[in-house]
């Protein structure tokens, strides 16, 4: 049965299925404007997540027709992968920052190959043994087709949502908060208003992946396949200080977040939740944690893969899936990132791969 939640002041989520992953589902919200329906997020691109994104819709009663626009978050494929279909379905129009708009045209305009030989430039330079690394080199034809690849060919966004700004939706007050960390160009979107049941704060925060009830967002390097399927800075240590420092931003995004104070947060998983300051508190609280345990790692010069290995997961090194694997060096990366920028950690000169150590 399609699952939809009422949050009143004409806000419905949908939960629509993300297939094979342990996140389970996507909250894509459905918010009524003068100018008709407008969704945030849509879900995955996937026939079962379209059949219950679209029965969803009529449970609300109206008609994915009948869709106005669609405000994006980010352009993860659970996010942003069935906006093409609404858009097909109903001539809305699609909203997103411009810098996850610039990822969505090299997406669409790289190879699978080059993503592959991207990857695998990556995980060589973070010190990834060769046995990991050989089969995105050797990859076979099939799966380098991009329609059998979730997320190659994204939709095309007709509209920039600009930080600060209102969004014009008549008859609604909902302004973008920009939120980098999870994406360059995440945002979340505050809803002025008072709260339906009055409950106390400042309106209410649609939050997208960067702030959750119960978990934390992956924060990894931002990946750019421009660089022609070698990675900034592989094999070298020069101009470390110069680059992105995606868990800086995330950090810096969450207090922006926590002085707007809502009155309650509607995250795109999990469920809602109220007090966001103290959700804000216990992540900040979280990530310093983590540094610190880096830190105690970083005694003797280490590789991001085998940072990545010694690090705490939610199971041991030996059962993280190969994919998983993946995303794990590059939130080991990210926090590195993170200690380099603060002084409290360097890399070795010289070294290749590049090892680091704490200062």
């Amino acid at each position: 049965m399609t699952q939809v939640t009422d949050h009143g002041g004409g806000v419905r989520s949908i939960r629509v299925p993300i297939p094979d992953n342990p996140l389970g589902h996507t909250l894509v919200y459905l918010v009524d404007t003068d100018a008709g329906p407008v969704l945030v997020d849509t879900g995955w691109d996937d026939p079962a997540s379209w059949d219950t994104l679209t029965e969803g819709i009529t449970g609300c009663g109206t008609s994915v027709r009948e869709i106005h626009g669609v405000v994006i978050t980010h352009h993860h494929p659970d996010h942003h992968g069935l906006s093409g279909r609404v858009r097909e379905a109903s001539g809305a129009w699609i909203a997103m920052h411009a810098a996850d708009a610039a990822i969505v045209r090299r997406t669409r305009e790289t190879r699978p190959e080059g993503w592959f030989a991207y990857m695998a430039a990556k995980l060589t330079a973070s010190g990834a043994p060769e046995d990991h690394v050989a089969p995105l080199r050797e990859a076979p034809g099939a799966l380098r087709r991009p329609s059998t690849l979730p997320g190659f060919s994204p939709a095309l966004p007709d509209r920039e949502i600009v930080p600060g700004e209102l969004l014009p939706l008549p008859g609604r007050r909902l302004r973008a908060v920009w939120t980098p960390g999870h994406t360059p160009g995440h945002v979340c979107l505050h809803l002025e208003e008072t709260h339906p049941e009055r409950l106390p704060g400042n309106g209410r925060l649609f939050s997208g992946d960067h702030l959750l009830p119960r978990i934390t967002p992956h924060i990894g390097l931002y990946e750019d396949p421009d660089t022609h399927g070698r990675p900034p800075y592989a094999g070298g240590v020069e101009g470390l200080a110069e680059i992105a420092d995606p868990l800086g931003d995330y950090l810096d995004s969450l207090e922006r977040v926590g002085r707007l104070g809502p009155a309650e947060v509607l995250p795109a998983h999990q469920h809602v939740f109220t007090d966001a300051p103290s959700r804000v508190a216990e992540l900040l609280a979280h990530h310093e944690e983590r540094l610190t345990g880096l830190l105690a790692l970083l005694c003797v010069p280490l590789t991001p893969w085998q940072l990545a290995e010694r690090m705490e997961w939610n199971r041991p090194w030996a059962d993280i899936p190969y994919g998983s694997r993946n995303i794990a060096v590059s939130e080991a990366e990210a926090h590195i990132r993170r200690l380099v920028k603060l002084g409290r950690a360097e890399a070795v000169p010289g070294s290749d791969p590049v090892t680091y150590t704490a200062v």
